[in-house]
């Protein structure tokens, strides 16, 4: 398979390259940005989550893409479509997900490149929905969310079986959107 690159505006959605295993150990261990996950990850963490990414490009022609600042050339985050994993009760589904670096945050760069994966999701991959997930506390995601057009119902709400019971991360929100509800298609 070719290199994958998606552009909008002012990001590539990438291939993930050996350059950006730094930058994402760090930003995985910044504990402002893993705020809402149950905990920080290891560089070797890190590293095994990239390699996770890329065999699922490969093998699907979707991951959450590394993303790169066209302006400065630099690795800012992931922004991409992730299959659903089995544990969770609305499996199997596909997700639209982000995380970024702290310094690109207020810039909406995850709605911009969030749209642009929503958009491949329903017209290169034509899937029929997508979902996206975060702790109910995760205020800055959830407006990503509603930026995107996805739809909350409260009746679709969780307990993620991976964080325990009465974490205040352990009460999850889903989100939905279906292609034919996607306004930009």
């Amino acid at each position: 398979m070719g290199e994958f690159r998606l552009g909008t505006p002012r990001l590539a959605l990438r291939d993930w390259y050996e350059a950006d295993r730094a930058p994402f150990a760090a930003m995985n261990a910044d504990p402002v940005v893993m705020e809402f996950f149950p905990k920080a990850l290891s560089a070797t963490e890190s590293d095994a989550l990239i390699d996770v990414f890329q065999a699922e490009l490969e093998r699907t022609g979707h991951c959450p893409w590394a993303v790169e600042e066209l302006s400065t050339g630099l690795f800012i985050g992931f922004v991409g479509l992730h299959a659903v994993p089995a544990h969770l009760p609305f499996a199997p589904a596909t997700e639209v997900g982000w995380r970024l670096a702290r310094p690109y945050w207020g810039r909406g760069y995850a709605t911009e490149a969030a749209t642009a994966a929503v958009q491949f999701a329903f017209s290169s991959l034509e899937l029929d929905s997508i979902v996206s997930f975060t702790a109910a506390v995760n205020l800055r995601s959830r407006r990503v969310m509603e930026r995107l057009g996805m739809s909350h119902n409260e009746a679709n709400d969780f307990e993620h079986p991976i964080v325990a019971r009465g974490h205040p991360l352990s009460h999850h929100v889903l989100y939905t959107l279906s292609g034919e509800e996607w306004p930009r298609g």
